[in-house]
């Protein structure tokens, strides 16, 4: 109609005037002209996806071309989407495994099992202690350490200790207030039957820490390598010290802080409860625990 002649003007009609006459959009004219000329199959946008075996060819030319040996499937991968072939990740896998294209990996190593299947916790005081270090920090001294000794059976704190140098003979400080409180003196074998349990820190594995132990009759117990839950009770004291106290106030020098940590032991142990403990306090627990070996004795 648009290419009709005007018997008035002799000119054609125009494909503006017809398609306003007709209230149709032109780009709708133009699309159908459009499909009526071209003659090719409609395809599905986006890239074309490639046959497994066009797939593998594409594999083995990039990775014949890499300057680089042994990549794994994800950068072959990403260097096919470098050449604008895209193929979906998990299948550049599968193709790769069927093929043998895959990098040489290490085998698969069964895990050993948990050298520390069993509990920490034992049934009685004066069975198992616990020591361990953390730090803080003091204004005037900067940061200090601060040495502790805890009881398995009644997480009840049995000696603290800071001090601005952590060597060997500091880390004994704790565990000689224990002795002293616990058995009356500190002497040879007076704490004998005690196992301490102990990481495998410098100032734990010395000789002068560990004779000093044989010494006072205690047996050494040092936890498993990369197993820190076997010096759990000590770990989850400092953890209370440090959310109800350390990580609250700020210390002027290794004096106050010193003090701080006196008070704070005798708070712990007369007023922390704890839900293993069935909700008493480690002094409470200790206590029941001498009612009950008196009325069995």
């Amino acid at each position: 109609m648009s290419r009709t002649l005007s018997p008035s003007s002799n000119k054609r009609y125009g494909v503006a005037r017809v398609t306003a006459v007709w209230r149709l959009a032109r780009s709708s004219y133009y699309s159908g002209r459009k499909r009526q000329q071209d003659s090719r199959v409609p395809q599905k946008r986006g890239p074309k996806k490639l046959s497994d075996e066009e797939l593998v060819s594409e594999i083995r030319q990039v990775i014949e071309e890499s300057v680089f040996h042994g990549e794994g499937y994800r950068k072959v991968w990403a260097r096919l989407r470098h050449k604008d072939v895209r193929a979906w990740k998990d299948r550049v896998l599968r193709v790769m495994r069927e093929h043998q294209l895959l990098s040489p990996s290490r085998a698969a190593v069964a895990r050993p099992e948990n050298p520390h299947a069993g509990t920490i916790v034992v049934d009685r005081p004066d069975q198992l202690w616990g020591t361990d270090a953390t730090a803080t920090f003091t204004q005037q001294d900067g940061q200090v350490t601060i040495f502790a000794a805890i009881d398995h059976c009644t997480a009840e704190c049995l000696g603290i200790h800071a001090v601005k140098k952590a060597h060997r003979f500091e880390a004994l400080e704790p565990i000689r207030q224990a002795v002293r409180e616990q058995f009356g003196s500190f002497s040879a074998g007076a704490a004998g039957g005690v196992r301490l349990r102990h990481d495998h820190g410098s100032v734990y594995m010395s000789e002068d820490f560990q004779n000093e132990v044989r010494f006072l009759g205690m047996e050494s117990s040092p936890a498993y390598v990369r197993q820190p839950e076997g010096n759990g009770c000590i770990e989850r004291f400092f953890r209370t010290l440090k959310e109800q106290m350390l990580w609250l106030r700020t210390f002027r020098d290794l004096t106050e802080l010193r003090e701080a940590l006196a008070e704070f032991r005798h708070r712990y142990n007369n007023g922390w409860i704890l839900e293993r403990l069935q909700y008493r306090t480690p002094a409470q627990a200790r206590r029941d625990f001498c009612v009950e070996l008196c009325r069995a004795a």
